[in-house]
């Protein structure tokens, strides 16, 4: 049984759950403890104690242990896919990319951890000084989804421990493995016991503690938007000191394709941004808004390179898409086709749930597209975290502007053009906090700032350098020579 890590120790749970292989239900790659409230607060506890020693150490000594991790990571690049793939259903590809984007994080951060400056200021008063400065906030709880189970922790521990920060972790229950796996990486990279500690379990008991105890200084999710309106709501009632709160939730991303658009590149950008990774991300291409010009010729496209995408287990040579996560998820997308169905849209590729493949039982669904589908429709407004995309046709470059706009959402979006003109305007006129020029509308380098605005976001951005301002605090001093 794989425990949970609490000030140092690896500690049995209460319980634990297995860990089912969604491309192969009849594999349990492992049993998982689940900490109770009373071990989340150990872990509190832990990491309240051991935080100010992590400080005091040298950045020096934290970059070295940061890139020690990230240099593990990296070596262990294909076992680590490989239990990626198996624990969540990415296909072994986007595996690789993972595992290797979550070294890179660790190693950037690694250097970050000896930038962490301020600044001196002249003082309108003579003979004063006024220093700024970043202080570590404290102790930080993250709380992360499963669909990136080890690229999402690294970016968010990763400047946690890199400015001076104590951890306590809570992965998705769906995806213990890789939270593991990294757990007992960072056990042995030379961080005081109780710098990090990792509780596995249920967020009605291990992330509730991490809500209401006031030694958790500041909270940082990605998650659904609805759980994270309610990680919002639980710090702004927390009595006393209120903690920093981070939230990451969802997104509905336009991928805009105009008249002028290169057709392959087109195709291209929108097959990899709806169905790469199962559609399993915040940053799917969901809506494909493509112009009349062009919207016949890139129907027939899309449909044909579809056909073409090999639906199958994650770690099988050729897979494209493997399965959808669980059960639920599976259920939840075809409850969404059905309701596309309903509203009016035009099935035009895939729809078909796929008991099994080759004998083995899993949760496979098929890539879809819907077609002659409007943007009030719920199948364009709501996220369904699959592989299910749908085209809006409209009519030229200002209403598809209009219509990218009007959702609630606003992570990343997309233009295809071969126009100067119509990239600056799109790249200045979408509202998204990332914005995608002839590229899909996933994917962000690990040095670069990563969130959105209105319901997709709240607060500092991810990675990067602007991963400080969540993960610090800024005092200002006066001093009089």
């Amino acid at each position: 049984m794989h425990a949970n890590l609490i000030a140092g120790d690896w500690v049995a749970g209460t319980d634990a759950s297995p860990n089912i292989n969604p491309s192969d239900t009849r594999d349990v790659v492992g049993l998982y403890a689940h900490a109770n409230r009373a071990q989340a607060e150990d872990a509190v506890a832990a990491a309240h104690a051991a935080q100010p020693r992590w400080a005091a150490f040298t950045p020096q000594q934290r970059a070295d242990a940061l890139d020690r991790v990230g240099s593990e990571i990296i070596a262990r690049q294909a076992e680590l896919a490989d239990l990626l793939a198996r624990e969540e259903g990415k296909a072994l590809p986007d595996a690789r990319g993972e595992v290797l984007r979550a070294g890179h994080i660790f190693k950037f951060f690694a250097g970050e951890a000896l930038r962490v400056g301020g600044e001196l200021l002249a003082s309108t008063r003579p003979g004063m000084s006024v220093e700024i400065t970043r202080e570590p906030v404290g102790v930080v709880g993250i709380i992360t989804p499963w669909n990136f189970p080890l690229a999402i922790p690294a970016w968010k521990i990763a400047p946690a421990l890199a400015c001076g920060n104590a951890v306590v972790f809570k992965p998705a229950e769906l995806v213990p493995a890789c939270a593991w796996a990294l757990a007992e990486m960072l056990s042995r990279a030379g961080l005081p016991p109780g710098t990090f500690n990792l509780v596995m379990g249920r967020g009605r008991e291990v992330g509730q503690v991490l809500l209401d105890d006031p030694r958790v200084h500041a909270i940082t999710f990605t998650g659904s938007e609805a759980t994270g309106r309610k990680v919002a709501q639980a710090a702004v009632s927390r009595p006393g000191a209120m903690p920093k709160f981070q939230l990451e939730m969802g997104g509905k991303n336009p991928l805009v394709v105009l008249d002028d658009a290169d057709l392959d590149v087109a195709v291209e950008c929108a097959i990899n941004g709806a169905f790469y990774a199962t559609g399993q991300r915040c940053t799917a291409s969901s809506r494909l808004i493509v112009t009349d010009g062009i919207h016949d010729r890139f129907v027939a496209a899309m449909t044909a390179r579809m056909a073409a995408l090999t639906v199958g287990d994650a770690r099988a040579t050729g897979t494209v898409i493997g399965p959808v996560v669980d059960a639920t998820q599976l259920a939840q997308d075809m409850a969404y086709i059905a309701l596309g169905r309903s509203e009016g849209g035009h099935l035009a590729f895939g729809g078909e749930a796929m008991a099994e493949l080759s004998g083995q039982p899993g949760f496979y669904l098929q890539p879809t597209l819907f077609t002659h589908t409007l943007n009030h429709m719920r199948i364009n407004r709501e996220e369904i975290f699959g592989p299910v995309a749908c085209v809006i046709r409209v009519g030229d470059a200002n209403e598809a502007l209009a219509v990218a706009n009007d959702t609630p959402y606003g992570l990343s979006a997309g233009v295809v053009t071969t126009s100067l003109r119509e990239a600056t305007r799109f790249k200045r006129e979408l509202q998204a906090g990332m914005v995608m020029v002839n590229a899909p509308t996933a994917g962000v380098d690990a040095h670069a700032p990563f969130g959105g605005r209105k319901a997709s976001s709240f607060g500092p951005r991810e990675q990067g350098r602007y991963a400080a301002e969540f993960f610090t605090t800024v005092k200002t001093s006066y001093v009089q020579a």
